[in-house]
């Protein structure tokens, strides 16, 4: 009899546990989240081409996010290559604590360096084949340059979590496995002025019977990045097509 009466008990405790478990954040239904990305303003250029690599991420309010995720290191390896010339990829996103390699992969020197937004940093010259790391531990956005080669530029937008996506060629943008809660809405397009992504920002409720983030319009300016100086804040010098050091053979 009482072997019965504690099978009975345990049977109740393990069945009121149930819905404190399914409360808790990792037994939390997720969402997918979705949007639609517009650019305007930019004349001739291709529609569809001038609707893609819009950034979408959601910043949780309060208890939005699950503290294991916020607090876990980041395990994806990331780099930021520059060879020909260019940074590749050219949009790059990461969480919070992120390690980002500045591998040089050209047969020159190069001088990465970020001095604006986001995180500021110098890595000086270095030379063909050797590379560098940069710690991104904070969220923001970060624009990055070569002190050398002008036409050099790369962008690395540091989030909180894994909620963000890239805008398709259609403007389509899907967020996916989103825990319900407050979050802020964040966007980020190169051809748009700070300020004009700073008033897109705003609170958004997830929820079952709330996932779309509706129509986001962003109206362009132009290529922004391509209008940059050096990171002494001067025009960049012009480089001696004889000069071995930085120009490519």
């Amino acid at each position: 009899m009482f072997l019965l009466k504690l099978r009975s008990a345990l049977k109740i405790l393990m069945a009121l546990s149930v819905p404190l478990c399914a409360t808790g954040f990792s037994q939390a239904q997720v969402i997918t989240v979705k949007g639609h990305v517009t650019v305007v303003g930019s004349g001739s250029r291709d529609r569809a081409a001038a609707n893609a690599n819009a950034v979408v991420w959601l910043t949780p309010i309060g208890q939005s996010a699950d503290p294991a995720d916020l607090s876990r290191p980041p395990a994806t390896y990331y780099q930021l290559v520059q060879q020909g010339k260019r940074f590749r990829p050219h949009i790059l996103v990461v969480p919070v604590g992120a390690v980002v390699e500045f591998p040089n992969h050209d047969p020159f020197f190069h001088n990465v360096f970020s001095l604006f937004d986001g995180k500021r940093f110098d890595l000086g010259l270095y030379e063909a084949g050797s590379t560098k790391t940069v710690n991104f531990n904070s969220p923001g956005v970060s624009y990055i340059f070569c002190n050398i080669h002008p036409e050099m530029s790369a962008v690395v937008i540091v989030t909180q979590n894994p909620y963000y996506a890239h805008s398709s060629r259609e403007g389509e943008v899907v967020i996916k496995h989103v825990l319900p809660g407050r979050y802020e809405l964040n966007v980020w397009h190169e051809r748009c002025l700070p300020d004009t992504l700073k008033a897109l920002s705003r609170e958004v409720v997830i929820s079952p019977s709330s996932s779309s983030l509706g129509e986001i319009p962003l109206t362009e300016t132009g290529d922004l990045l391509a209008k940059h100086k050096n990171k002494y804040g001067r025009d960049y010098d012009a480089v001696a097509p004889a000069d071995s050091t930085y120009a490519q053979p």
